[in-house]
């Protein structure tokens, strides 16, 4: 498997030779959909919106959100798959939008797609 990188939105607008997803199921705040590059929008893969509210990024949430995201990727096997099929091709960026870089779906989407 090629490379998985995470990038936050605001941090990373303009294309990097990667293959790029923004795997938010809301667009960012603040973004014209025109400044950002990426190759696709995918808002199947991201928790559901009461797993997102419920977790508000809070970072005491962090490791049950993890635990029910990790079982909500589960059962998204076709979306978890092209992503890997991807990653198998060429270097793939995951695109969020949260503040936090550690504390956020980014990461725990992209520990599982490389272990599981």
């Amino acid at each position: 498997m090629k490379t998985i990188n995470i990038k936050r939105v605001y941090d990373s607008k303009e294309s990097d030779g990667t293959y790029r997803v923004l795997i938010d199921r809301l667009w960012p705040r603040g973004i014209k959909k025109v400044d950002l590059k990426m190759d696709e929008w995918d808002k199947e893969i991201a928790p559901s919106p009461k797993l997102r509210i419920w977790f508000d990024h809070k970072k005491e949430h962090f490791e049950e959100f993890s635990k029910l995201y990790i079982e909500e990727l589960k059962l998204k096997n076709e979306d978890v798959e092209r992503l890997r099929k991807i990653a198998e091709k060429q270097p793939l960026t995951l695109l969020f939008g949260a503040k936090d870089h550690e504390i956020n779906h980014a990461v725990v989407l992209r520990e599982f797609l490389l272990k599981n």
